[in-house]
């Protein structure tokens, strides 16, 4: 019998119905041999070594050397349900890209720097070409990937996919990102908002594990919340639960990007922080235009002017998330981002203003934690719901 004869088809669905005879026959009989693969799917050698090999660079089997009637052989040993994920996470400036197991677990990871809000069309095709450079450089076949979910820095409309107008990629709005990356990569492809990722993530594998209610905060060019009650992601009627940057926190004070004067986000997004720098500072007169991490450096330093920013910065988030407090009782309230390396130069001050504008009781069982994720936090959510959609 010939492997074509098997499982007529595209060479896509060919190798999918080779590999799974493969699977199938491993999981019903533990380890087996290469030969004796062969033997019981009917497959040739070389395909079964060649399934093997991809099975393998995917963590889904495992292979030793062994002998079998006097002979050396390589036994074979499925060690989890096969398939492989692939996350990508646009950010502000730079592409990335995760291969990961079916259960989630990151295999490969890789990052090119890009301006992804100039042209979403442009930051799509460089994203699929990252996704293929990735899964080659790890030999794992496009044909193995059974899901794959991109992680955006805005909302997105569950109705509909399209990113939302207020975002800080300003020309993504309207774009249908999971579509546009549908076409390039020829598989089905879900759109996120990153700090709904976040939120997954951190609750999956990070801060958040053991909690039930949690709100991720991911502070960068602007302010996102992801909210996740009762174990479940809330992302509200349009998709725009969790938009806390845009809490109204001065009526007198400077006009944010979405028409409001004194959003949160005007006292904690990235440029508003670094514009308050003294220009006569080390920081300010550095090498390069400065950024978050020099702020949060030259803080942890002792520099006063960069601790009172931070320490403003962190009054001014402790009201918002005051107010997330008593709406959503929360029991883990988990900071990300760059300014969250800061630590209790931040949460302290973040703390004490929770304490003045929250209810007592809801304050009784929230902890307030720095992420333990980093800036991988939306690309480990992305290989866990693409795990979550593929079972």
């Amino acid at each position: 019998m010939t492997d074509a004869a098997a499982t007529p088809g595209s060479q896509s669905s060919l190798r999918r119905a080779n590999e799974r005879r493969v699977v199938d026959v491993l999981r019903r009989d533990g380890t087996r041999t290469q030969a004796e693969l062969a033997r019981t799917t009917g497959l040739s050698a070389a395909s079964v070594s060649n399934i093997v090999r991809g099975l393998r660079a995917a963590g889904t089997v495992s292979v030793r050397d062994t002998s079998s009637n006097g002979r050396r052989a390589r036994a074979v040993t499925l060690l989890r349900p096969p398939g492989t994920v692939v996350a990508v996470d646009f950010t502000a400036d730079s592409v990335r890209v995760a291969v990961g197991d079916s259960e989630g677990n990151m295999l490969a990871r890789e990052e090119i720097d890009y301006d992804v809000g100039s042209d979403a069309d442009r930051a799509v095709r460089r994203a699929a070409w990252l996704a293929e450079t990735t899964l080659q450089r790890a030999r794992i076949d496009l044909g193995t990937v059974s899901s794959v979910v991109a992680s955006v820095p805005g909302p997105i409309d569950p109705g509909t996919g399209a990113v939302g107008h207020i975002s800080c990629v300003p020309r993504w709005a309207g774009f249908h990102p999971a579509r546009a990356l549908t076409e390039r990569l020829g598989l089905e492809v879900l759109a996120e908002n990153d700090a709904n990722l976040s939120v997954l993530a951190e609750q999956h594998r990070g801060a958040g594990t053991g909690a039930e209610h949690v709100i991720h905060l991911v502070i960068g060019d602007g302010v996102g919340a992801g909210i996740m009650m009762s174990g479940r992601l809330f992302r509200g009627a349009g998709g725009t639960a969790g938009e806390i940057g845009h809490i109204a926190l001065d009526p007198r004070g400077q006009v944010c990007r979405c028409g409001n004067r004194g959003c949160l986000e005007t006292f904690v997004g990235a440029n508003y922080l670094l514009d308050m720098l003294p220009q006569n500072t080390d920081v300010a007169r550095g090498p390069g235009p400065a950024r978050v991490g020099d702020l949060v450096g030259a803080a942890t330093e002792g520099d006063p002017g960069s601790r009172r920013i931070i320490a403003e910065a962190g009054t001014a988030l402790g009201q918002g998330i005051a107010i997330m407090a008593n709406l959503f009782n929360p029991d883990r309230v988990i900071v990300g981002g760059d300014l969250a390396e800061a630590g209790e130069l931040l949460l302290d001050p973040m703390r004490r203003a929770m304490e003045l504008g929250s209810l007592g009781s809801a304050l009784e069982r929230l902890s307030l934690v720095r992420g333990e994720l980093g800036r991988d936090a939306a690309l480990y959510g992305a290989l866990r719901m693409a795990s979550q959609h593929s079972n």
